[in-house]
């Protein structure tokens, strides 16, 4: 895992542009071309590889049977909740 204590204060460039600092991407081994997702996590933008992403929501719903469809569990929980608002005057 990369030593997450490495940091360097970048400068927003033009166009809103960011420059991973050398120190960062080696640490992370990030190479040209690797896609990485952008959010908001409070006040903090966060950097992910996708694949990370990925493995974080596998694991997130790992514990779901692979016979469960969760679509189809919001699906029949959308036409119950449809159901009850065509019920109400």
């Amino acid at each position: 895992m990369p030593d997450s204590t490495v940091s360097n204060e970048i400068q927003l460039g033009p166009q809103g542009r960011v420059v991973i600092p050398a120190a960062l991407r080696k640490a992370l081994h990030l190479e040209p071309g690797d896609r990485l997702i952008a959010r908001l996590e409070g006040d903090a933008l966060v950097l992910e590889r996708r694949e990370a992403v990925g493995k974080r929501l596998q694991d997130r719903f790992r514990h779901i049977p692979a016979h469960v469809s969760l679509v189809d569990e919001l699906i029949a929980q959308r036409r119950a909740e449809a159901g009850k608002e065509a019920d109400t005057p």
